[in-house]
């Protein structure tokens, strides 16, 4: 199967040489030292899948139109990517595999023809190297679309991706999409920081802003009426009890995701964009829970503060200290 992949970092470099050593025949868009890179050297994988070496076909754009598009591009750059290659992608099958709420949406709008569906991925992985990927923790990614049970067209493309990477359907799409926001919550700090994901929750403090800001992005949520998706272990019932434990009752939830990570260090992408010097997708991630916090008329004071934060860091290019960041969120009380 023709399988196109537009964004080559961790994830997209993941898909990529999966699906080609699955047999696929893959061609990935990229840039700079990355095309480069890939061209001249294919993408190694490391880690959780065991190590792969795959040479796809890289490309600045997409001349062609493939039988299935994977969109893995991050969040912010979603829409101008899937707008420069509409012109092949229209009409083929897309999954776009990204953090947020607004991706399948995105491409529906630009690719009226194609079929849509949005995908939810667990693997951790660090790109920190143009043409190398580590995966520090291998997990399913979750595919679906709407808010119904998972359609025959979703348990088809779900049969296609399983024979390379682990892959599930998922019923209650949008409501997976919440449940991996509230995951996703654990990328701020990280960001802020310039502390590994296992670092931030082994910090007292720290992990009392995480698991604050978990629980405001679950009462967001439930003030916007959405029934939480089941994944990684949470799901509905769940998120509404975490959503009324204290503070301090509550860390469990970051605990028990630190405990599932292993050893080695999960930088996280948002920490891996400011390393990189590029722009994150915390607006997709904390400022999303801000934004629909709003449409809700409820405020949403602590992904709030974490969202500033992390553009500040953006523009300073340096990190803050872990009691830097706790008085900042003091002085906002």
């Amino acid at each position: 199967m023709r399988i196109a992949v537009i964004g080559a970092g961790a994830l997209g470099g993941t898909f990529a040489t999966l699906l080609s050593v699955g047999g696929h025949e893959v061609t990935v868009t990229a840039r700079g030292a990355g095309l480069a890179a890939i061209r001249e050297r294919g993408i190694r994988l490391e880690g959780g899948f065991g190590p792969a070496t795959a040479h796809p076909t890289a490309l600045e754009r997409l001349v062609e139109t493939p039988d299935l598009a994977l969109v893995c591009t991050k969040a912010q750059d979603a829409e101008a990517a899937i707008a420069e290659n509409a012109a092949v992608l229209d009409g083929a099958a897309v999954i776009v595999i990204q953090n947020g709420l607004d991706g399948v949406d995105t491409a529906r709008r630009l690719l009226p023809r194609s079929d849509c569906f949005g995908a939810l991925s667990i693997i951790a992985a660090n790109h920190t190297e143009p043409g190398l990927v580590t995966v520090t923790t291998a997990a399913p990614t979750y595919l679906g679309r709407g808010s119904g049970p998972a359609d025959a067209a979703t348990r088809r493309w779900q049969a296609v991706l399983a024979e390379a990477v682990p892959c599930r359907a998922v019923d209650n799409f949008v409501g997976a999409q919440w449940t991996k926001l509230v995951v996703n919550m654990l990328n701020a700090l990280p960001a802020i920081t310039g502390l590994s994901v296992q670092g931030v929750v082994a910090h007292r403090g720290l992990r009392r802003l995480m698991t604050l800001s978990m629980r405001e992005a679950v009462r967001v949520g439930m003030r916007r009426g959405i029934r939480f998706g089941a994944m990684q272990a949470l799901g509905d019932r769940r998120l509404r009890a975490f959503s009324l434990l204290p503070a301090w009752a509550g860390q469990l939830l970051p605990l028990r995701m630190r405990a599932r990570m292993g050893s080695v260090p999960n930088l996280g992408s948002t920490l891996q964009s400011v390393t990189r010097g590029q722009r994150t997708e915390v607006d997709h991630l904390n400022g999303v829970v801000v934004r629909e916090a709003a449409a809700a008329g409820v405020p949403a004071p602590v992904n709030s503060r974490l969202t500033a934060l992390v553009h500040e860091v953006e523009e300073r290019g340096t990190f803050l200290s872990p009691d830097d960041v706790l008085a900042r969120f003091s002085k906002s009380r």
